[in-house]
């Protein structure tokens, strides 16, 4: 049992150890930071719109449910049933698209992006209409991403949701009092991704002001162009991985 038992508390230190560090290639950082932006305009969009609904992140929205649960309002349940139910699908479409757990250029990555792009464009109508519809596409598009940057990091970066940042950032701080190593490039990332997010969601805000729901084009163009870099990349890497 004893030796059971510190098989189990070494398992248990190796994986907080990887889990605290990060070994992911400069291009999966930039992608990112660029993405947890995208993610704050269109959540600050979907809080400002006319259902004041969060779009990127379930935590807020499965409280709410419970809440709608416990009251009997059915219109409620159904609404957020089906944000629950857009997010989960759009990962599991991009599950299907990329269908590995390691970060590799030739992966499909741009098609989920372009995917990205088609439905934040096509929530843009809905919207304006105040149809409910909108909402569900732009939930879809983040259910998209999320699964993509969760796959080509191995589960260690989350764009659209920041509590695990902030842990991360009071993991560190917590271990700075205790005098032990700073896991630098850990509480780098977090910071990062957390900034991007906040200064997306201003941009969001800001051009929500100026824009409506057209604010939305921002996020769509973004994802659409930068998917489609990736499309053209993809088929270079790949005749060159040919070559060789």
């Amino acid at each position: 049992m004893g030796l059971g038992n510190r098989h189990a508390r070494s398992l248990f230190i190796d994986a907080a150890q990887i889990g605290m560090s990060i070994q992911l290639p400069r291009w999966v950082w930039i992608g990112a930071v660029a993405l947890a932006c995208i993610a704050g305009m269109v959540n600050v969009v979907g809080f400002l719109g006319f259902e004041h609904q969060a779009i990127t992140h379930l935590t807020g929205t499965t409280s709410l449910l419970a809440a709608a649960l416990a009251h009997g309002d059915a219109r409620a349940i159904a609404h957020l049933w089906g944000m629950l139910i857009a997010f989960c699908f759009g990962a599991m479409v991009s599950g299907l698209i990329i269908q590995d757990q390691t970060a590799q250029p030739g992966r499909r990555y741009g098609v989920v992006l372009a995917l990205e792009a088609l439905l934040l464009l096509a929530a843009i109508p809905l919207f304006d209409q105040e149809q409910i519809a909108g909402a569900l596409l732009a939930a879809t598009a983040c259910g998209l991403q999320n699964a993509m940057v969760t796959t080509y990091s191995g589960a260690v970066v989350r764009t659209t949701h920041l509590s695990g940042m902030f842990t991360d950032l009071g993991i560190g701080l917590g271990h700075l009092l205790r005098g032990k190593p700073l896991p630098m490039k850990r509480l780098t990332l977090s910071g990062l991704i957390i900034s991007g997010f906040l200064g997306g969601g201003v941009i969001g805000a800001l051009a929500f002001q100026q824009f409506h729901y057209r604010a939305l084009l921002l996020p769509a163009a973004l994802t659409g162009v930068t998917g489609v870099a990736h499309l053209l990349y993809r088929q270079w890497w790949r005749s060159e991985s040919r070559r060789d």
